[in-house]
């Protein structure tokens, strides 16, 4: 008589072995499968593409007359918004793993790939991995231009490829955090809802578009420490040639917490879909 193991551990041990670069492939191949979906849904590459452009514009030349220079320290407007667009881009594209991973999940295509002979790290890594390429496409393109409406770099390229790396790696982090929300919540609809309340006090509370000292007093100690403002001030240090070593810890300090904390989270949680 045949016995049928039914206890997770159990079943899990019946699981083939997947070799490593395997794990790499799989992941990889699901990344380029999410690529290619951005590129057949229209409005997802004009959120990711369009969208920033619109915002570097108004900021530069409808909002950014209202702020008064003496505020930023002598710093040009111009150069004080870019690092802030750039942050605030990534923090909204996040939504996006979020939104991709509640549609799949709806549509039972996370089931799917669950049947196949891939790695089961595939799914989660290969949506983190697609977001990041992504955001690495936007940052080049809103860097052409942020120089074309005269943002500068005032202390050098590496200033500059140091600042982007960081704002990547922050990009990457929030992908954790916005890949639980979408395997908590039922469909994608639900999932830009419930991703909202945690976007806004992030970007608008924070220092990407206006010094913190303007705020009122009881937001400032949340806009100063928050991860949005930390991030925005030492990317703005590495381009303006200010000292950024404190801001730069500070910042990959709140990159490693943030994978610390909801990567083991959002594994967890795509086990128990299992």
């Amino acid at each position: 008589m045949t016995t049928i193991a039914t206890h997770p551990d159990a079943i899990a041990s019946l699981a083939p072995q997947v070799s490593r670069p395997r794990v790499v492939g799989d992941a990889l191949t699901i990344a380029w499968r999410n690529l290619v979906n951005i590129r057949r849904n229209p409005q997802l590459l004009v959120f990711a593409t369009i969208q920033p452009v619109i915002f570097i514009l108004n900021f530069r030349y409808v909002f950014g007359g209202a702020i008064n220079a003496q505020s930023l320290g002598g710093i040009a407007y111009v150069n004080y918004l870019m690092p802030g667009i750039f942050v605030q881009t990534v923090v909204f594209g996040a939504l996006t793993t979020a939104v991709g991973l509640a549609g799949d999940l709806h549509l039972g295509i996370i089931e799917r790939f669950k049947s196949l002979p891939i790695a089961r790290s595939a799914v989660l890594n290969g949506r983190t991995a697609a977001d990041l390429a992504r955001n690495f496409f936007v940052m080049i393109m809103m860097c052409i231009v942020g120089f074309a409406v005269g943002w500068r770099i005032i202390s050098d390229v590496w200033g500059l490829l140091a600042a982007v790396g960081l704002i990547l790696a922050f990009s990457y982090s929030l992908s954790w955090i916005f890949a639980f929300v979408g395997l908590s919540v039922k469909d994608a609809e639900t999932a830009q809802a419930a991703s909202f309340p945690i976007l806004a006090p992030l970007v608008f509370a924070s220092s990407a578009f206006i010094p913190v000292q303007t705020m009122p007093g009881w937001l400032q100690p949340w806009a100063e420490h928050q991860p949005v403002s930390v991030v925005c001030s030492a990317a703005r240090a590495l381009t303006l040639g200010f000292p950024a070593g404190t801001e730069t810890l500070k910042a990959l300090a709140w990159i490693i917490g943030i994978v610390a904390v909801f990567a083991p989270l959002a594994v967890r949680k795509y086990r128990k879909i299992a």
